[in-house]
């Protein structure tokens, strides 16, 4: 099983004529997605360079389409609106990977989904998220698979399957940050561990899902045998998310927390990754999680092998390169 999608998932993309919507929905359709159209205003009736409907607006996408899930590549100043307009078209999945949208959008965008009880947002300035699907045929980059979902940026092939993992074990990753995320499923990859599904969070202060929805989501989800969660400096979610596992979460949870380095009052990075006190820099998260009883990597490079220790599995090593 997985959170949030799987194979069956219908997705659209907003935006989708734009250079960053095109090229990223082909490499979504590639995968194995179930792209189902696109929407870019003034452009409805016509057909994308891969055959896909576009629709002038989300509510007819997803009048003729059925789709349930959207990713979107709109520009900063609209993205906003494009996140509300598929709320209100009733897309359960909303998945904005848009960099840049301006933090008091966010902040409205925020207050007004809480009245589309039925919407869920991932992101924005996040990779998107994904449930593996099984591989058919092929080798590394080559590799077809079938039965997953891929929205957003994220590089497909280096994700695995419960059912294709050497160990019979697969785990959810939740990330902050877009590159730790391959990372974090590229090591447990080549131990033989799979993921059930993928979620990037994104780094700005004021996005969607967090660490405690999803890690509840994740304990509820019978075939995530463990959690990989990977943090900043920045905020209190990752503390808050260590009291939460230590009162709520019965599966095994390894942590990162980048950004050990970076001088007080200095951005690093993602517009969330700034140090506002004590309580955000990375050593006084690593040490609440520790006492929560998390399993706290000191490096990137640690994070399969601990999320291997933590489920008390023989890493398996898997040739998983790409071709």
């Amino acid at each position: 099983m997985s959170i949030l999608v799987d194979g069956s998932t219908k997705v659209i993309c907003q935006g989708i004529t734009g250079a960053s919507g095109a090229f990223h929905t082909k490499g979504c359709l590639d995968y194995g997605t179930q792209m189902v159209g696109g929407v870019t205003p003034g452009k409805g009736g016509l057909q994308d360079a891969n055959g896909l409907p576009i629709f002038d607006t989300v509510q007819s996408a997803v009048d003729s389409t059925g789709a349930n899930a959207s990713m979107i590549f709109v520009p900063p100043p609209f993205a906003g609106d494009s996140i509300l307009e598929a709320a209100d078209a009733g897309v359960e999945v909303i998945c904005c990977i848009t960099e840049g949208i301006p933090v008091q959008d966010m902040i409205r965008v925020r207050a007004r989904l809480q009245g589309f009880p039925d919407s869920v947002l991932i992101g924005p300035n996040c990779p998107g998220l994904m449930t593996p699907g099984r591989k058919v045929s092929g080798e590394g980059s080559t590799a077809v698979f079938e039965g997953g979902c891929k929205i957003g940026i994220m590089p497909g092939y280096i994700h695995t399957a419960r059912c294709d993992a050497a160990t019979g074990k697969s785990v959810g990753v939740i990330s902050r940050s877009g590159t730790l995320t391959y990372e974090a499923v590229w090591q447990t990859s080549v131990l033989g561990i799979g993921q059930s599904t993928c979620v990037g969070i994104g780094g700005d202060p004021v996005r969607g899902l967090g660490f405690i929805e999803l890690l509840s989501l994740f304990e509820e989800d019978p075939e995530t045998d463990g959690v990989v969660m990977i943090g900043e400096i920045g905020g209190s979610d990752e503390a808050e998310a260590g009291r939460w596992i230590e009162t709520n979460m019965s599966k095994p949870v390894t942590a990162f927390i980048a950004g050990r380095t970076a001088p007080p009052g200095k951005r690093m990075g993602h517009a969330g990754a700034i140090i506002g006190g004590a309580d955000d820099t990375a050593e006084a998260k690593m040490e609440v999680l520790r006492a929560c009883g998390v399993s706290v990597c000191q490096s990137p490079a640690e994070l399969g092998s601990s999320m291997a220790t933590a489920l008390g599995v023989q890493p398996v090593p898997v040739a998983h390169g790409a071709s």
